[in-house]
């Protein structure tokens, strides 16, 4: 593969500080408690979608080859058998999405070393249950928001809403630079695999997703904190291709529409949209420090790399939140921009790329610095 190269872009990353900048303060991520092996998932979901006389084995592949070791669960192991419909689903989901969120937010807040009375906007996103009040209402008291704290719920932007949650944050602060934001996801996915429910979409959702939640708190550029700054953002929604990703809605609750073509629409767009946002800020694929991607699936991850160019290990903490924790959708890539803060190994000034795809189907990507 070819791509264009720019030798003076690493000369030219201070050209970023010109930009509007928001600076990502706090970056939290919780799991629930119960954790399982991919093996114990597979057993106990065979009996779920399948039933008694299903095709364990088809099952088995398709869960091996999701290159998922182990998933948290919102509920023991055992209770998904008992669950008799969505409304009892969706009550489970709404309880259990208000405490990780919670969590996750004062987690957030608490690395970034702001109160949570100075947060000016909260945006919240989910596409794993209903809820109305939505989640951020939900917690403003719990957490200690003020009463007149602007919200901003977001649903239906599925796995591409980390991403696309950060990119809006930044929207709001560039026009609001004194401000503070904070940004909360929740995905409970192992609440909506379907009983009895043989589709291929089912049983491999029921190999590659799990749960969790996680928190961004930010702020404009006028209220100066260490960070990586959000420098820029685009999004791109693909023609043709509502019937890729997302919800049949029916009297079950949300059963997912997962097309095997999303391997193949990323090969088709992603490389392109990476390169034309990139060069917009004189930048190369090269001049990359960080690769922050959603985990969604091996095809996926493996397609992202061919089309970069790039070889396994600038996706490795991708890789590794898959085998460790599965696909959270929106919540997935906030846990591997968590892990690439932790890991703390990036020069101050460089150049990263946290990107995302979801229903749509979309793709958003946010240019950061160092």
């Amino acid at each position: 593969m070819t791509y264009e190269t720019r030798p003076s872009g690493l000369d030219q990353v201070s050209d970023l500080r010109v930009e509007p900048v928001t600076t990502l303060a706090g970056v939290h991520a919780v799991l629930p408690p119960y954790r399982y092996t991919q093996a114990e998932l597979t057993s106990a979901f065979t009996d779920v979608c399948l039933g008694p006389d299903g095709n364990r084995a088809l099952l088995g592949r398709l869960h091996a080859n999701a290159q998922v070791a182990s998933r948290h669960l919102v509920l023991p192991l055992e209770q998904y058998a008992t669950l008799t419909g969505f409304r009892q689903s969706n009550d489970l989901f709404i309880a259990h999405a208000v405490t990780l969120g919670a969590a996750a937010l004062t987690g957030a807040l608490r690395r970034a070393g702001i109160r949570a009375d100075e947060v000016d906007l909260v945006i919240s996103t989910t596409i794993t249950g209903i809820a109305v009040p939505s989640i951020e209402a939900r917690i403003a008291q719990l957490v200690g928001l003020r009463p007149d704290v602007k919200r901003v719920p977001l649903f239906g932007l599925g796995c591409v809403a980390g991403a696309a949650g950060i990119a809006r944050l930044h929207d709001y602060l560039v026009g609001h630079p004194n401000e503070v934001g904070a940004l909360v996801s929740v995905e409970l996915c192992s609440l909506t695999v379907q009983r009895d429910d043989r589709s291929m979409a089912n049983l491999v959702a029921s190999g590659l997703f799990g749960d969790g939640a996680a928190a961004v708190v930010a702020v404009g550029a006028g209220r100066p904190e260490p960070g990586p700054s959000v420098v820029d953002s685009r999004s791109h929604l693909y023609p043709g291709t509502e019937a890729t990703m997302g919800w049949d809605v029916g009297g079950g609750g949300l059963k997912i529409v997962l097309d095997a073509q999303v391997p193949a629409i990323v090969k088709q767009y992603l490389g392109s949209d990476v390169r034309s946002f990139l060069g917009a800020h004189s930048l190369s694929v090269q001049d990359v420090a960080a690769w922050v991607s959603h985990p969604g699936g091996p095809k996926v991850i493996e397609a992202i790399e061919a089309e970069l160019g790039l070889p396994s290990d600038p996706l490795e903490l991708t890789w590794r939140s898959l085998e460790q924790i599965g696909n959270l959708s929106s919540s997935s890539v906030l846990h591997v921009l968590r892990d690439t803060l932790d890991k703390g190994s990036l020069t101050q000034g460089t150049p990263g790329i946290l990107m995302a795809m979801g229903p749509g189907f979309c793709s958003e990507l946010v240019l950061l610095r160092w």
